[in-house]
This record gives structure tokens, sequence and C-alpha cells, in this order.
């Protein structure tokens, strides 16, 4: 007899240990990925500010390419692949995916597939929030796993 439940399954987080690049570096890369799987995304940054910084450099990150993105300021949320924020909304795009920065917290996590939980490795305050963060995300049951910057690339690690 097949054992069928009606519980959702959990969101899959995954904590981004920057160790190697900045946010500024990393964060490009994490969306082009996740723009290649057709996914839309939502980044929570910590203030308005920080928005309009990321906003900026998501423009200029490199020459040959942008991500096409956008924020409260451009408006019309529902087309954007990349919407950047500061406030903990319900995804205005449709994302499947939510990257955390700088801190910011969600208590939407349910509301997406994937969380990205990404924090400064050379900030002890930042890892110790993240692990803070870890404990609070495996108490409610989610799907954990912690990927840390390597000479190649992100290595998932066992946490």
């Amino acid at each position: 007899m097949e054992i069928i439940s009606n519980q959702e399954p959990m969101t899959e987080i995954r904590f981004y240990h920057l160790t190697r690049k900045t946010l500024e570096q990393a964060l490009p890369e994490l969306l082009e990925k996740t723009l290649e799987r057709g996914w839309n995304a939502v980044v929570m940054a910590g203030s308005v500010e920080r928005v309009e910084s990321l906003t900026q450099h998501l423009w200029t990150y490199r020459p040959d390419s942008f991500l096409p993105h956008g924020s409260a300021k451009d408006g019309s949320a529902e087309l954007q692949p990349i919407w950047l924020t500061d406030q903990d909304d319900p995804a205005p795009n449709k994302a499947r995916i939510l990257l955390l920065t700088d801190g910011a917290q969600t208590a939407r996590a349910g509301d997406y597939e994937r969380v990205c939980e990404i924090f400064d490795g050379n900030d002890e305050t930042a890892v110790a929030s993240a692990r803070a963060r870890w404990k609070d995300y495996k108490t409610a049951g989610h799907t954990l796993s912690y990927w840390q910057q390597g000479e190649r690339g992100w290595t998932n690690t066992a946490a």
C-alpha cells in the first residue's frame, strides 16, 4: 500500500558562504544560472540603497552582458525576470528562487522552491547569523545544503 502525504514539499535552502569573492562578484553568477533554468528570481537586500547599488551593478558587471532586472524604482515587477527589493513581499514576478543578501530575512521561505542565503565568510557577525538561521530552517523541516567558494567555484560540503 502506497502512503500519500498531504504535506507540500519543503523549500530547499542553500547557504552560500562567500570566502573568495564579494557579493558583487558572486551574485551575477548565481543569477545567470537561475535564468539558464528558466526561473525568475527575487533578490532581497538589506536596504533601499543596497538595492539601488546592486541594480546598477547588474547593468555593468560585465561589458559583454547584462542581467534583465528591475526594482520598485522601475515598476512592472511582473515583467522582470529578476526583481531586487528590500521588502519581504510575496514574489511579485512569480519567482521560484529567493536570494537573501546583507543578512536580509524572510518569513516567506515556503513561497519559493529554493532560498539562497548568501553571506560574507569574513564577517563573524554574518557567519553567526547564518548559523542561527540554519538552525531555524532545520527546525522548520526545510532541506538544507551548504556551499563554499573554492578554487574552481562552489563546493557543496557537509554541514
